[in-house]
């Protein structure tokens, strides 16, 4: 039996159930933290089959939960340019890019499965969400908030044109006599604000509206009186940058343009005439006189559609905070505490909601007290929870129920990193002199293996979004006087999840492609290496790992 060959269908066999195996095995290593394990076996795999488009595509999902986000979206563009005709790769691929906040790359990317014309405008009338979403999640990130306010309200001016156009539906309904379509029609009316999109879209406007309210744009009379108080030589500089900013922006423009009415005219030579966007930035939309109140009516719909998300009582928390609008602010710890009593971010909300109320003076006026009447009437309530009782008792204790009411969620939850940071942040809010104990709780945290009946190997706890939350708590509420120095908790942390996440660019592991960037810049500067004679061909191996497939540009399919 060993002596015969084998026939061409039992190799082939082989060969699909090899392929299937180590396939759906990485998925399962992706899916449990294991990325060095599943970026091992994906390069075995497409070692074996480079062909096959779908291993690109999971390289590059395993790369962007690895941390490694530039890197996962040159892969998705590799696997995109091997099936040019595929729009749902060219969206992978585009959604790979905004997420590596590549938005110029991306839009470019998008565009191409679009009509003739003015094609970005083609995304906004096929109501293209996902993409408008992932567009203002980025621009947020880097802190545009006029174009991320921009894309957010577009999503919420799509379900504005569904309403209106449900008008047209109810006539013709009723005149067809098409009563089954017409009463699902209602039924959707009724839920379409609590569509996921939809809740994307007011979340992320409202977290623009507070994130301005904290720090709003400087006035033009602002901008001129700081500009007066510059010495001379400064203030020419600055005219000289802002000229050169001007420009620019005005050479782009007038290149949108020609683009714009170059591709505007039709095969029958007709020239289309297209609706030119008047704040093209978002720069109008910043100019509200009240955040708040413009956060306020966004924040309404989702109390509305979505009660039962735990993000909707957050931001009202949040923003009721901020128009000292007490009573309101206890409804949403009252509706968190319903959702998720054990959540971090729930602790947070109810430790300094009544921080902020054992602070509040002793009412005076007819709302305080009237206030004051409230929260005593609301008591009862709160009878089958201890530690809530505790809580209403905190004016008459001087916050010593606070802190040991942080110190038992503390206690209760001393395994986890998210309620662990909670905690230290906390601790802080109530002690500020007590800044190196709430960092010493952080650091103290251990990444331990655990094994689970779902995991063939043991896994780590840490998750990396959570480590990433941690690292920028750090560099901003629990900031040490020498937070650049490397000795700095802050550098500490950076230096502790690199080595746990290698992957990562923003921890700069050292497997990330930040890492490789940098290497690469420095081989090319320094001439004591040979930096001077080296090409990018001759690093491509070391970008190869990160997903950037030099090797296979010439590869013929």
């Amino acid at each position: 039996m060993s002596g015969k060959k084998k026939s061409p269908r039992q190799h082939l066999c082989g060969l699909c159930f090899c392929w299937l195996r180590d396939f759906m095995l990485v998925q399962h290593y992706d899916r449990r933290g294991l990325y060095d394990t599943a970026l091992t076996k994906i390069d075995e795999a497409m070692e074996h089959t480079p062909t096959v488009i779908d291993l690109y595509s999971v390289k590059a999902r395993i790369l962007k939960h690895a941390g490694d986000l530039e890197a996962a979206a040159a892969l998705a563009d590799e696997a995109r340019c091997m099936d040019l005709a595929d729009r749902y790769i060219n969206s992978e691929c585009v959604k790979r890019m905004l997420q590596a906040d590549q938005v110029a790359l991306a839009e470019k990317t998008a565009v191409l499965f679009t009509k003739d014309g003015d094609q970005h405008n083609n995304l906004h009338d096929m109501q293209c969400m996902w993409y408008e979403l992932a567009s203002g999640e980025s621009y947020f990130r880097q802190g545009d908030l006029g174009r991320a306010l921009k894309k957010f309200l577009a999503v919420e001016k799509h379900y504005a044109d569904i309403t209106e156009d449900q008008f047209d539906f109810h006539s013709y309904c009723l005149r067809k006599m098409t009563l089954r379509a017409y009463v699902e029609m209602l039924k959707f009316q009724d839920r379409l604000h609590s569509h996921v999109y939809f809740r994307k879209a007011a979340s992320g406007a409202i977290r623009c509206y507070i994130k301005l309210y904290d720090s709003p744009s400087k006035s033009a009379a602002e901008e001129e009186d700081e500009m007066s108080r510059l010495p001379p030589s400064q203030k020419k500089k600055m005219r000289q940058k802002q000229r050169k900013a001007e420009a620019r922006a005005k050479k782009e423009a007038e290149g949108k343009n020609e683009e714009t009415s170059a591709s505007g005219v039709s095969k029958s030579g007709k020239r289309h005439v297209k609706p030119v966007d008047p704040d093209p930035h978002g720069e109008k939309l910043l100019q509200v006189e009240d955040p708040l109140l413009e956060a306020t009516k966004y924040l309404k719909l989702l109390q509305k559609n979505s009660p039962d998300s735990l993000e909707t009582h957050l931001q009202s928390f949040e923003v009721n905070m901020r128009k000292q609008k007490i009573l309101l602010a206890f409804q949403a710890v009252k509706q968190l505490l319903r959702l998720d009593a054990e959540n971090p971010d729930s602790h947070r909300c109810l430790i300094r909601f009544f921080h902020k109320v054992s602070s509040m003076a002793a009412p005076v006026t007819d709302t305080d007290k009237l206030i004051s009447s409230v929260l005593e009437a609301e008591r009862p309530s709160f009878r089958f929870s201890r530690t809530l009782l505790i809580f209403l008792l905190c004016c008459q204790l001087h916050g010593k129920s606070l802190i040991e009411t942080n110190i038992s969620f503390l206690e209760k939850h001393k395994d986890s990193l998210i309620h662990r940071a909670a905690a230290a942040e906390m601790l802080f809010v109530l002690k500020p002199d007590k800044k190196a104990e709430a960092i010493k709780l952080i650091e103290d945290s251990n990444n331990n293996l655990v094994s689970t009946s779902e995991a063939i190997v043991p896994v780590r706890k840490w998750r990396l979004k959570d480590c990433i939350a941690v690292h920028k708590l750090l560099g901003t509420v629990l900031v040490d006087s020498d937070a650049a120095s490397r000795g700095s908790c802050f550098s500490r942390w950076k230096l502790r999840c690199a080595e746990y996440f290698p992957c990562s660019t923003y921890f700069e592991g050292r497997s990330s492609s930040a890492i490789s960037k940098s290497s690469e810049h420095h081989i090319c500067r320094n001439p004591e290496n040979g930096g001077a004679n080296h090409t990018a061909d001759e690093n491509a191996g070391s970008i190869a790992s990160n997903g950037k497939l030099e090797a296979f540009k010439n590869l013929a399919i």
